[in-house]
């Protein structure tokens, strides 16, 4: 409004001028009235200038209500409603928090342990391992992970080191603050076996499976041991292709009891019950 009107004005001083200044060349008026009006047209201009600044600060102050997020993200609730007076670089300045959700990172940790098992013992973004996830409701999560980071000291109060992995999350099924269990395969290993925990004995020799000779008898076999596997028990060494393992009835079991097996299940190297 006000820059409108400063126009008008602006406008109306240089047809002024222009006319007195017709006037003066003729003689028809005095120097000192064409000297007001150049001089009101100078003023105006620097009226109207002044006009253009202030719509120019208006429209500055006006780009500063409107925030634009630094980043990519889904925002929480509105912490200040709409009219509310900001000062910033106070507690009062916060509008609401953003959560980056793609990509989405995972933390967790990997005890002593478990550490000891990865090739190399250690594991890192350069070893390419691969992250899975599964979800509360057992299900697994489609896409795979990286590890982007790796501490670089043990957590002496827990004795874990703490790992991050990076997921995709473009249907936002991860949310932040979210658990879940994380699965991390670090290498492969060859002519390893897979047997029921329960099939394992352990005594203070070690570890042993009672396996089938050729007459079908029980006999007992040092084994090494590995990590577990859900329910099974890795086996490192002691087996060897073709070997059938007693799975159950192990308190009625001794070496030389005759043993009638049974077919094989596809996940064991072999099954058997005693007589």
């Amino acid at each position: 409004m006000q820059l409108a009107q400063e126009r008008a004005r602006n406008e109306q001083a240089n047809r002024e001028a222009g006319r007195l200044k017709q006037l003066a060349a003729q003689k028809a008026i005095s120097q000192k009235e064409y000297d007001d009006s150049t001089s009101t047209l100078k003023l105006s201009d620097a009226t109207l200038q002044a006009a253009e600044a202030n719509l120019r600060q208006a429209e500055l102050n006006l780009s500063y209500t409107l925030v634009t997020a630094p980043v990519a993200g889904v925002t929480g609730r509105m912490l200040r409603s709409e009219g509310s007076l900001i000062t910033a670089g106070q507690e009062s300045s916060l509008l609401t928090t953003i959560s980056q959700v793609n990509p989405i990172w995972v933390r967790f940790s990997l005890s002593e342990s478990e550490r000891a098992n990865l090739p190399g013992a250690q594991l890192s973004g350069r070893t390419g391992a691969e992250v899975r996830l599964s979800l509360p409701d057992k299900s697994r999560y489609p896409e795979k992970g990286r590890i982007n980071f790796a501490a670089t000291q043990i957590d002496p109060q827990l004795a874990t080191q703490e790992l991050r992995a990076e997921f995709e999350n473009p249907k936002m099924q991860l949310l932040p603050g979210q658990f879940v269990r994380v699965q991390v395969t670090a290498g492969q290993r060859d002519n390893v076996y897979l047997v029921p925990q329960t099939s394992v004995v352990q005594t203070e020799k070690g570890y042993l499976l009672f396996v089938l000779d050729k007459e079908n008898k029980a006999e007992i076999r040092p084994v090494q041991t590995g990590t577990w596997v859900g329910s099974d028990w890795m086996i490192l060494g002691g087996l060897k292709p073709g070997d059938r393992v007693v799975l159950d009835n192990l308190l009625r079991m001794r070496p030389g009891v005759p043993v009638t097996p049974a077919e094989p299940k596809p996940a064991v190297a072999g099954a058997a019950t005693p007589k």
